[in-house]
């Protein structure tokens, strides 16, 4: 086991404030069921933004995650902003979190990969203070989903929510020696992108009349298949992350999986021999929210006590790209 270099000395979230329930459907005119969406995918309800905007999400997750931290603004070196979302496509949308936190000196930049985006940026945070070049990193995921949904596609729109979360990362050390980051795993297989993408609406066909007509730039997805690759990349994502950090199921205080479907939550515990009463599952409150699912779910963990202090948490997800990604942290 690597001597950890990062630890997570502070949490936060940032949720929307209106709730949609699935029996909201029936309101919008999509023909679906609370029974068939709940056997599909657990999902019960999820929140979703009204006024509310990545920026500002991931605003009010940061300030948690700096308060309980203990550090301010100033102190902040770098801010990383995972987001499949952003609220715009130019500049970056960590750079409007900078200056509405007031993080006068930090670099700030966008990390995207999907659904594995934070875990992503957690791994390139670590770096960051490995090479020297930040000792107190923000790391965000801020995902607006609502915005990229179809909302009359009935095999996307009842899955995804919105939502942010947030940690401050600092280097491990003093009392926190042997705290943090124990191991990292990432991968993709850009080669199945078009299993679950937006079709148009960048560089390369831009928003034109036409391409709103067609509705090609919201969210793609060919559900079966991104099921039966997420349960796969998961398992090995799971085993990948235990073996660097040579420890196995057993060892594990919790797992923490990306909120996409109860199912996929179900069969990568199993291949990983935990138990689900050490796995957190929250996706029948707050649905797919991409890659702020996992944060949301830490600090929800750590504020509700279920983890303390020197708990071993592994995190695992899945996401467009595709990509898969996994750690083991020690609180």
């Amino acid at each position: 086991m690597k001597r950890p270099i990062a630890y997570i000395a502070g949490t936060g979230r940032g949720i929307p404030a209106h709730v949609m329930t699935n029996h909201d459907f029936a309101a919008i005119g999509i023909e679906t069921s609370h029974e068939w969406i709940v056997e599909r995918s657990g999902i019960h309800e999820r929140h979703i933004a009204k006024t509310e905007t990545a920026c500002s999400m991931g605003a009010e997750a940061s300030r948690q995650a700096m308060q309980r931290a203990g550090v301010d603004a100033g102190e902040i070196d770098v801010i990383v902003v995972s987001t499949a979302t952003p609220d715009r496509l130019l500049p970056a949308t960590a750079v409007d979190l900078q200056a509405e936190l007031g993080a006068s000196r930090a670099a700030a930049f966008d990390v995207s990969a999907a659904c594995s985006g934070w875990l992503y940026a957690l791994t390139v945070a670590e770096g960051m203070i490995m090479s020297g070049v930040g000792e107190t990193i923000l790391v965000v995921a801020a995902e607006k989903l609502s915005a990229i949904t179809a909302w009359t596609d009935r095999s996307t729109c009842v899955l995804f929510g919105d939502g942010a979360g947030a940690v401050v990362l600092k280097r491990s050390q003093g009392r926190h020696a042997g705290h943090g980051i124990l191991s990292a795993y990432m991968r993709s297989d850009g080669t199945l992108a078009e299993l679950l993408y937006r079709p148009n609406g960048g560089a390369t066909t831009p928003f034109s009349a036409e391409v709103l007509a067609d509705r090609s730039h919201y969210v793609k997805m060919a559900g079966r298949e991104v099921f039966k690759h997420a349960v796969r990349s998961m398992a090995d994502a799971a085993d990948r992350a235990l073996d660097g950090a040579k420890l196995t199921g057993n060892d594990i205080d919790l797992l923490i999986p990306h909120q996409a479907n109860v199912r996929i939550i179900e069969a990568t515990a199993k291949h990983a021999n935990i138990p689900m009463d050490k796995v957190y599952v929250n996706v029948d409150r707050y649905g797919n929210t991409s890659s702020a699912s996992i944060p949301i779910a830490l600090d929800e963990v750590i504020r509700s006590g279920r983890a303390h202090e020197g708990s071993k948490i592994l995190m695992v997800a899945f996401g467009a790209g595709f990509t898969w990604a996994s750690m083991v942290v020690r609180l």
